[in-house]
């Protein structure tokens, strides 16, 4: 069921760190455009600050998801300040 693909991406991130595999950007991206699919937006947030917690740099395309999750989820207001705070952490919007 497509609706339960973001589980399926956390458990398979969940199994990488298990087996001592370090996730990078790319695999944490994966599991927030999942999330944002979902509209499991929260979930997309706590995945981008794990990226900070353990030293995965985030990249457009992980904020850009994670915008995309909360516009999906509704919550409009979080998507904007997200969108809002890109400029300082470096990253410019891709819109």
């Amino acid at each position: 069921d497509k609706g339960q693909r973001w589980q399926r991406a956390l458990q398979l991130l969940g199994e990488m760190q298990q087996c001592g595999l370090k996730p990078n950007t790319l695999s944490f991206n994966t599991c927030i455009g999942a999330c944002a699919r979902s509209k499991q937006w929260r979930t997309a947030l706590v995945l981008l600050e794990r990226m900070a917690e353990e030293g995965v740099p985030a990249d457009v395309i992980s904020y850009s998801a994670a915008i995309s999750a909360c516009e999906k989820g509704g919550q409009p207001e979080e998507a904007l300040a997200m969108m809002r705070r890109l400029p300082a952490i470096g990253i410019s919007p891709n819109v």
